[in-house]
C-alpha cells in the first residue's frame, strides 16, 4: 500500500508539473536574440508597433530598433521598439526582471506593451497570466518616461489599477516601462535631460592617499565575484574595479598630479566631467563593444532617470595613479560625460553590464551591476544639496501596510506569548473541559485562514524555504525577502518558534491552510460525522508520515536542478488554489485537489499536513534541534493514555513524542497535569485518599510535590 500511495504522489506532482506552464513563465527566447542586430527576426516588433511594416537593425545605447511604414512606397518614421532587458534590469518578486517588449510611436506615445517572459512563481501557480497582460495594456497611450503609480496617484503620477498580490511585479514593472521609455525617448532626441545646478568645489591643496580617497567615499567601489555572474570561483574577482569623479580638485589633483590634472582640466569644455576608471579582474570592463562599435557598452553612468554612455572619442589613457598606496590595476582610463544634464553636486551610480549564466537554461542574461558615488559633502561648496530619494520597492510595500502588519505582528505576540505560558493554561484546564486552551486556538485559527490566508494572502510556501536554502548559493537579497512583509515577518517568527519548540507552533496554530483543514474535521464532529471519524492505524500511518518528506526532498532535488521546475513541481500544495486564486478559478484537477483534501478532512485530521506536505517536511527536520519540548513521565511508555487522543499521532508506544510531527495542540499536556485522566497521577490520588493524606499540588514534573515540602 505505501508503494501505491508512494506513486500516487509521484503522478499528482507530475500532474501539477504539466498542468502548472504558463504561456510566458521562464519561456524561451531564442539564444540569438542576445547578440544579433536583427532583433526583430526573432521577435514579433509589429504586435507592439501595428502601424510599422518593417525594421532596422539595432541601434543606438542602450540598444533601440527604428519602425517604418510606407507610404507611397517611400519609408516614414513610424516609432521605436525595444527589448526591456537591453535598457535596465530591474528585478521583480522573483529576482529576474519581466523580459518586455515595447513599442513607441515618432512621436514619443506608448503603443504596445508585451510581456515575453517572467520568472514570477505568483503568475505561474497563484494569479491568471492574462491578469498580468490586462494590466500592462494601462501603459499604452501614455507618454514615454511617465510616472505611474499603483491605485490612486497625486501631482504627475498616472494611476494604475493594481492585481491583488502582485504588488512588488507591478511596482518593478512600473519602473521598468517608465526607466527604458525615458532613457529611448531620451536617446532619440523626444525628451531633453533637464540641467541641474552645477557643483561648486571648494579650493583645497592637501592631497590625499589612496586610503584616505576610499575611506571618504571620493573613490567609489564595485566589486563582481564569479558567482554573481553564474561562473565557478577561479580565485579571482570577476571584476574588481574603482572609480572616481576628476573635476573635483582634491581628487584630480590625488590621483593625476598637479600637473596632469591642470592639462585635463584646460582640455575640458564647459558641461564637460571627467571619471577615472581602473579594475583588475578576469574580465575587461571596457568590453569588446568599443572594438565593433566605437561604444563602451559595458559600463554607463547614470543619475536620476538620464543615462550617459561613452563612445571612443570620450575616452582618455590614464597612465598612472599618483595617490599614495595606490594598488596596480591591469586596466585604466579616464571617460568624459559630455552633457549639461549632469551634474556632480548630484549622486549619480556607476554601471557595470554584464552577462549571468543561468545554469538552468546554460543561457545568459543581462545583469547590471550598481554602485552609488557622490563627491563628499567637504569638496562642495556648501555642502550636498538636499534632494529626495525614490522609495524602494520593498519599502513601498511596507508602506503600503501601516494596519496590516500592526495587527500582524500583535497575532504573532499574542501566540507567542499565550504558548510560552502554556504551563499555567495546562494546569488549569483538565480533561473534560478543555476550552482554556481549545479557545484561544480556534480563536487563531480563524483569524489565520481570514487574515493571514484569504486577506493578506501570506501562506507560507515551500518554494520561500527552497528559496532560503540557495541563499549560501545565489547570494542573500534584501530587497528579495522585504518585498513582502507579512512573508517576511512569518518566516522571522517561524525561525524562532522553529528554534524554541520545534514547528508545531507553526503548523498546529498559524498555518492558513493546516488551519482550515482543522476546522473542516471540528465541523465535522460537530454536524454528526464524529462516528465515521477515524485514524490510520499507527502502522500504516508510521509508513505514511514518510511520504511528505519523499515530495519535499523530490522538490529539493529539483530545485538543485532548476528552481523554475521546483516551482512547478511545488503545485503539490494546495495553497494557492486554496487562497490566491480560489477554486472556482483554475481548472478542475486543482479543484479536485483541494476539495478532496477538505473532504478527508472531515473524517480524520489534517491528512494533508500529516501525509503529503512538503513545508512540513522542510519545517520539521530541523525541529530535531529544538531547545524546548513536551514534558514525559516515567511512566508515560507504557502507558497510552496521551496516544489515545493525539490527533497528529505524534505519540509512540515508548511514550515518547515525535517533535517532527507534533503539532503542539497541547491535548497531551492537559492530561499531564489531570489528576483523574493521567494514570499514575490518578493511581496516586487514590492511595492519597485511601490513606487520608492531603492531596498537595502537582509539580512542574507532572507529580505530587511531597508532603514535607507544602508550606
Amino acid at each position: 500500500m505505501i508503494n501505491a500511495f508512494r506513486c500516487c504522489a509521484g503522478l499528482v506532482l507530475f500532474l501539477f508539473a504539466s498542468l502548472s506552464f504558463a504561456s510566458s513563465y521562464e519561456a524561451a527566447l531564442p539564444p540569438q536574440l542576445a547578440g544579433d542586430a536583427d532583433m526583430c527576426r526573432y521577435l514579433d516588433c509589429k504586435s507592439v508597433l501595428p502601424e510599422a511594416d518593417s525594421f532596422s537593425p539595432r541601434k543606438g545605447t542602450p540598444p533601440y530598433v527604428e519602425a517604418y511604414r510606407h507610404v507611397d512606397g517611400k519609408p516614414q518614421l513610424a516609432g521605436y521598439v525595444w527589448l526591456s532587458t537591453d535598457v535596465a534590469d530591474i528585478p521583480a518578486y522573483s529576482g529576474k526582471p519581466v523580459v518586455t517588449l515595447i513599442g513607441m510611436d515618432a512621436q514619443g506615445i506608448i503603443r504596445g506593451v508585451r510581456i515575453l517572459k517572467h520568472s514570477e512563481p505568483i503568475l505561474l501557480v497563484g494569479i491568471p497570466e492574462q491578469k498580468l497582460i490586462d494590466y500592462v495594456r494601462q501603459y499604452i497611450g501614455h507618454p514615454a518616461g511617465a510616472r505611474f503609480e499603483l491605485g490612486k496617484a497625486d501631482g504627475d503620477y498616472i494611476p494604475m489599477d493594481a492585481i491583488s498580490g502582485a504588488t512588488v511585479t507591478l511596482i518593478a514593472q512600473n519602473q521598468l516601462i517608465s526607466r527604458t521609455s525615458y532613457a529611448i525617448a531620451q536617446q532619440v532626441g523626444l525628451i531633453k535631460a533637464v540641467a541641474k545646478p552645477p557643483a561648486v568645489f571648494a579650493e583645497m591643496q592637501t592631497a590625499r592617499s589612496w586610503s584616505q580617497l576610499v575611506d571618504e567615499g571620493s573613490i567609489g567601489h564595485l566589486l563582481v565575484t564569479p558567482a554573481d555572474v553564474g561562473e565557478n570561483d577561479s580565485g579571482q574577482a570577476y571584476l574588481n574595479l574603482y572609480f572616481g569623479y576628476l573635476n573635483a580638485p582634491v581628487i584630480g589633483k590625488s590621483i593625476l598630479g598637479e600637473e596632469a590634472y591642470r592639462d585635463l582640466m584646460h582640455r575640458l569644455k564647459p558641461n564637460e566631467h571627467a571619471i577615472f576608471v581602473v579594475a583588475n579582474g578576469v574580465t575587461s570592463f571596457k568590453g569588446s563593444g568599443f572594438v565593433r562599435g566605437g561604444i563602451y557598452d559595458r559600463i554607463q553612468v547614470r543619475q536620476d532617470r538620464d543615462t550617459f554612455t561613452f563612445r571612443d572619442t570620450d575616452y582618455l589613457n590614464l597612465y598612472s595613479i599618483q595617490a599614495a598606496g595606490a594598488p596596480n590595476f591591469r586596466e585604466s582610463g579616464i571617460f568624459i560625460i559630455r552633457n549639461s544634464g549632469f551634474s556632480a553636486a548630484y549622486p549619480w551610480s556607476f554601471s557595470f553590464l554584464g552577462n549571468k549564466l543561468d545554469r538552468a537554461t546554460n543561457q545568459k542574461t543581462f545583469v547590471n551591476f550598481e554602485t552609488e558615488y557622490w563627491v563628499p559633502a567637504q569638496y562642495l561648496v556648501g555642502g550636498r544639496p538636499s534632494i529626495e530619494r525614490p522609495t524602494p520597492v520593498w519599502m513601498k510595500s511596507w508602506q503600503a501596510k501601516p494596519l496590516q502588519i500592526g495587527f500582524f505582528i500583535t497575532l504573532l505576540a499574542i501566540t507567542f506569548v499565550f504558548y510560552a505560558l502554556r504551563d499555567r493554561w495546562e494546569r488549569r484546564a483538565n480533561r473534560k473541559d478543555k476550552r482554556i486552551i481549545q479557545w484561544p486556538r480556534m480563536a487563531i485559527w480563524v483569524v489565520s485562514i481570514g487574515f493571514i490566508g484569504f486577506a493578506q494572502l501570506a501562506q507560507p510556501s515551500v518554494t520561500q524555504l527552497l528559496t532560503l536554502l540557495h541563499t549560501p548559493f545565489d547570494g542573500w537579497r534584501w530587497e528579495l525577502f522585504l518585498s513582502d512583509p507579512l512573508i517576511f515577518l512569518f518566516w522571522i517568527f517561524i525561525a524562532i518558534t522553529l528554534v524554541l519548540w520545534g514547528r508545531g507552533l507553526f503548523c498546529g496554530w498559524l498555518c492558513p491552510f493546516g488551519s482550515a483543514s482543522e476546522l473542516f474535521y471540528k465541523i465535522g464532529k460537530k454536524i454528526g460525522l464524529a462516528r465515521w471519524q477515524f485514524k490510520l492505524p499507527k502502522p500504516l500511518h508510521d509508513k505514511l508520515k514518510w511520504v511528505k518528506y519523499i515530495v519535499f526532498f523530490v522538490l529539493l532535488g529539483a530545485s538543485l536542478h532548476s528552481m523554475v521546475l521546483a516551482e512547478k513541481l511545488a503545485e503539490v500544495e494546495p495553497f494557492k488554489t486554496t487562497f490566491l486564486v480560489g477554486i472556482l478559478n483554475r481548472s478542475w484537477p486543482f479543484g479536485l485537489f483541494v476539495a478532496t483534501i477538505f473532504g478527508l478532512s472531515l473524517f480524520t485530521e489534517r491528512p494533508y499536513c500529516k501525509y503529503l506536505c512538503p513545508l512540513g517536511a522542510g519545517l520539521a527536520l530541523p525541529s530535531y534541534f529544538r531547545f524546548f519540548g513536551l514534558r514525559r513521565k516515567k511512566e508515560c511508555g507504557p502507558c497510552t493514555a496521551c496516544a489515545v487522543g493525539c490527533g497528529s499521532q505524534a505519540i509512540g508506544e515508548d511514550g515518547r513524542i515525535d517533535q517532527k510531527e507534533c503539532l503542539l495542540c497541547l491535548d497531551c499536556m492537559v492530561l499531564y497535569y489531570d489528576t483523574h485522566a493521567c494514570p499514575p497521577l490518578a493511581q496516586e490520588r487514590k492511595k492519597r485518599q485511601k490513606a487520608g493524606l492531603k492531596l498537595t499540588p502537582i509539580g512542574k514534573d507532572g507529580y505530587y510535590i511531597p508532603i514535607k515540602e507544602v508550606r
